[in-house]
């Protein structure tokens, strides 16, 4: 195998798939797993879409995945070349040509053929021309085979290798896509959720100010008291206003993630989900990550892989050991069919490159052991990853219960006020204070549910088993 492919093997065998976090301005041109194949055009009706469905579009059009397939495909190919180089090789060609050739040009002066006309029967009355013709058609075949050769040995271990990581690479992007997917999809159920308190919120203010007003017509409360309730109702109007375009902008992008066109209308199925997760300790989740983690079996076949390498440059000092022959057949006008055969064997030895040989093997030597430290630098990596992600799990869940607690306060305390404002005993400075605590509470209760829920996720990730399992982290199955 020529060493030079294994330059390729390298780079397209080598650098697990990060995952990459959402942001604000989401961009397939700076992460592909933001982008996708759209499947299919616009159509009139509204698309209903749970989120098992947009996993699976995800799973079927993004664009980081495609990329990680098409990447899988590249290093099969490579490892079929490789292959190659174990086998024998056969050509076969043929030709037909018309062949005019000039004796005198070729050495054969008159003389000379005057003195061959001579020795045959006829003597001296032979008329030879110096220029003959003829219609010439040849057959060659070729077989050629290299029974030993160091590096090829070492290039196919190396080309294997490197479809295997490429598969882990590509099982990694799958789990990216379904963190990427799912993450969108729960982050624009916490969307709709602030729609809908919004939108109560304003009906509330609604209340509050059209009370204010009539009041205030009829003289029993000073204008303040209809100036502040305006003011509450233009502000949770903006709220609503806010929450409804995070919305579909975040629609917009999960679109994007599962190959649907932007501009189709779609409607979200699934509710936020909650359950609590069952206690793991971090030496069980560890256990898992380290059997089930794709970027850890990636970043294994990769050692494998440089080690193998490393071994090519090195086996450059061993001999080749080849076999050749050809067969051919020429048939001319008028001398019937002429066979050739040939076999030679060849056995080469590098005599002087030590040079090169050595200055190849240091640096395939540093990037082995650069993959060596970053296998065991991961080993630690996926222990810290875990240990945190317990962490956030149980973290999360406790404020999601202090969140819901806070709602359940904030609403008693919004209808005591309530009351006390019909009594006549406060103005409505105090309920309008209440209505923006309701407000805050469950703003923050939906972001304590969609953090809780994102944790569960990357918990599951960090085990390596967010695809077969999301929804038992989610609590939905």
């Amino acid at each position: 195998m020529p060493i030079y492919a294994l330059g390729v093997f390298i780079a397209l065998g080598c650098g697990p798939i990060a995952a990459r976090a959402q942001s604000g301005n989401a961009s397939s041109a700076t992460n592909p797993y933001w982008g996708s194949v759209t499947a299919q055009p616009v159509t009139g009706d509204t698309l209903k879409l749970s989120l098992d469905d947009a996993v699976k579009r995800g799973l079927q059009n993004n664009l980081g995945l495609r990329e990680a397939q098409d990447n899988q495909k590249v290093l099969h190919g490579e490892r079929n070349q490789a292959l190659q180089e174990f086998l024998p090789t056969i050509t076969a060609s043929g030709d037909m040509k018309y062949a005019e050739n000039d004796l005198v040009a070729l050495g054969f002066s008159p003389g000379v053929v005057k003195q061959f006309a001579a020795g045959l029967p006829g003597g001296s009355n032979l008329k030879f021309s110096t220029i003959t013709r003829d219609n010439v058609t040849e057959g060659v075949a070729h077989f050629d085979w290299t029974l030993f050769s160091g590096p090829v040995i070492a290039g196919w271990r190396a080309a294997g290798a490197a479809e295997r990581s490429s598969y882990f690479a590509m099982m990694s992007a799958r789990g990216e896509v379904v963190q990427q997917v799912a993450t969108i999809y729960l982050r624009s159920i916490a969307d709709q959720g602030e729609v809908d308190n919004a939108k109560a919120q304003v009906a509330e203010a609604q209340l509050l100010f059209d009370h204010a007003h009539e009041e205030h017509v009829a003289g029993t409360v000073a204008n303040l008291d209809e100036l502040r309730a305006r003011v509450e109702l233009q502000t949770q109007q903006q709220a609503q206003i806010s929450a409804e375009n995070q919305l579909a902008k975040d629609l917009i992008q999960l679109k994007r993630e599962i190959g649907i066109e932007p501009g189709q209308t779609i409607e979200l199925t699934d509710q936020a989900p909650y359950s609590e997760l069952a206690g793991q300790t971090p030496e069980e989740v560890m256990a898992i990550a380290y059997e089930d983690r794709q970027d850890y079996q990636n970043l294994k076949n990769q050692a494998v892989e440089f080690k193998a390498v490393h071994n090519a440059y090195r086996a450059q000092r061993l001999p080749t050991l080849s076999f050749n022959s050809y067969y051919a057949e020429t048939a001319a006008d008028h001398a019937g069919t002429r066979g050739n055969f040939m076999a030679f064997g060849t056995l080469k030895f590098p005599i002087f490159r030590e040079a090169g040989l050595r200055g190849n093997e240091d640096a395939s030597l540093a990037q082995m052991q650069a993959v060596n430290n970053q296998f065991a630098d991961l080993h630690g990596h996926i222990d810290q990853q875990v240990r945190s992600a317990l962490l956030d799990v149980s973290a999360n869940k406790k404020l999601v219960d202090v969140a819901r607690s806070n709602v359940d306060l904030a609403t008693q305390a919004l209808s005591d006020e309530t009351d006390r404002v019909k009594a006549g005993v406060d103005d409505n400075l105090p309920l309008v204070e209440a209505q923006a605590s309701l407000a805050a509470a469950q703003t923050n209760l939906v972001e304590s549910l969609y953090q809780y829920n994102l944790s569960k996720l990357a918990l599951a990730r960090s085990c390596g088993v967010l695809e077969q399992q999301y929804r038992v982290y989610l609590g939905e199955k």
